[in-house]
């Protein structure tokens, strides 16, 4: 069975992904260096790690596997699962694939020079409605694909 991984610390789409997650009956890990609320009786499970530099990264990389959901906006977290054949979401229902992710790797290290030299700045934009049904929709997707794949 799939399973879905979230790096929740900075996710504005948890509710959603508990919605899909009760539709199809999958576990749900919710991965934070923090304690937070998860809802009782859904399958979903908090999993608290150290507050080590990318201990929820690692922790969910180490896990993830083809077929599972990764939810992140981290694109080095990303780059990890896609390479064990995870699929992964960002929270604003773009998905990641082995296309895209270069790109996204290589569009990060610039900002961050940039950033480092003082140029530039902002953290990203605020999540519009139109990003959660883009989310809900592809998420959907996404696990339909990985229930398909886990059916042979």
């Amino acid at each position: 069975m799939i399973a879905i991984y979230v790096d929740a610390d900075a996710c504005p789409v948890k509710d959603e992904v508990y919605s899909v997650a009760a539709r199809y009956d999958l576990r749900v890990f919710v991965v934070t260096n923090a304690r937070m609320g998860v809802p009782a009786g859904l399958g979903v499970e908090l999993v608290v790690v150290d507050r080590g530099f990318d201990a929820a990264d690692d922790w969910i990389a180490e896990r993830a596997r083809g077929g599972d959901v990764v939810i992140t906006g981290d694109i080095p977290l990303a780059a990890r699962c896609l390479a064990v054949g995870a699929r992964v979401l960002g929270p604003d229902g773009r998905p990641f694939s082995e296309d895209s992710i270069g790109g996204a790797l290589a569009s990060r290290a610039l900002n961050q020079e940039l950033r480092e030299r003082g140029v530039g700045g902002g953290g990203p934009r605020a999540l519009a409605e139109k990003d959660r049904s883009r989310f809900l929709s592809r998420l959907d997707q996404l696990v339909q694909a990985g229930l398909r794949e886990h059916a042979f």
